[in-house]
């Protein structure tokens, strides 16, 4: 549920995004087609016959050219000003569509607005299906500060996190995350930040937060870094690791590990 927020809110992020200089219309339209072998409109998609539920979500924004939609699904590629977004959030759509046996393609013209379309295969369960039992997922109330320049993706993972107990307060600027800290810095237990920032990335952000308070423990999140690796991030004394699209489940387990170690260590 949480990656297929995270597809929603992207999709919905950037057609808003394409829009807020003259305005228009949303379209959100979801459901079921079927798709046969060597259909012709559907075969450049790749995907295996089957029944999809397929999510269109457009809007009447400036569009984009043939050139710009070549690469809209690449890690870090971006048609927004400096310092109003990475470029992930497209790329991680693509990738959570792909992960689920999916895909997602685009039209846009320029001047003429843009559609998204997302296919996700259609699972039939079984009437006499065993349910797994529930996974207890770890939990705390302690104060978290989570930073990351995507407001959607800040927006989703304070979600995660307050449905896990925490008390979480956000940022999505580096600097203004660390001025914050300066003038409260008893005031969080740890600090969950992005790795590709405008500003400030978070190794940098994590090196002056422990210049002010050498105890916090920082969590790096990072999506297609190479910039930082778990063996560089343990060697500045960050004490987690994850990597994107952030999963409830693994959040969970790293947010209690970490903080778990800064008591016993305490």
């Amino acid at each position: 549920p949480t990656q297929m927020h995270q597809v929603f809110m992207n999709l919905c992020t950037n057609s808003a995004h394409a829009m807020r200089e003259t305005g228009g219309t949303l379209g959100i339209e979801v459901k079921n087609v079927e798709i046969r072998q060597g259909e012709a409109p559907l075969a450049h998609l790749s995907l295996t016959p089957g029944t999809y539920l397929k999510l269109s979500i457009s809007d009447t924004g400036h569009g984009m050219s043939p050139e710009v939609m070549e690469r809209i699904f690449e890690p870090y590629f971006t048609t927004k000003d400096k310092g109003e977004g990475t470029g992930l959030g497209l790329a991680m759509v693509h990738g959570i569509a792909k992960d689920h046996g999916g895909t997602i393609n685009v039209y846009s013209e320029p001047e003429k607005g843009s559609i998204f379309h997302v296919y996700l295969p259609v699972i039939e369960k079984e009437e006499e299906e065993v349910r797994e039992p529930a996974i207890r997922l770890p939990r705390g109330n302690e104060r978290i500060l989570l930073v990351d320049d995507e407001a959607m993706l800040v927006e989703v993972g304070s979600q995660m996190l307050e449905l896990l107990g925490y008390r979480v307060t956000t940022r999505t600027s580096s600097v203004e995350a660390l001025e914050l800290f300066r003038t409260r810095p008893e005031e969080f237990d740890l600090v969950i930040t992005d790795m590709t920032m405008p500003q400030m990335s978070g190794d940098i952000l994590a090196r002056e937060l422990r210049k002010i308070r050498p105890s916090i423990p920082v969590i790096i999140c990072t999506g297609f870094s190479e910039r930082i690796s778990p063996d560089r991030a343990r060697l500045m004394g960050i004490q987690g690791f994850a990597m994107k699209p952030l999963v409830i489940k693994d959040l969970a387990g790293i947010v209690r590990e970490v903080l778990d170690k800064r008591k016993f260590n305490s």
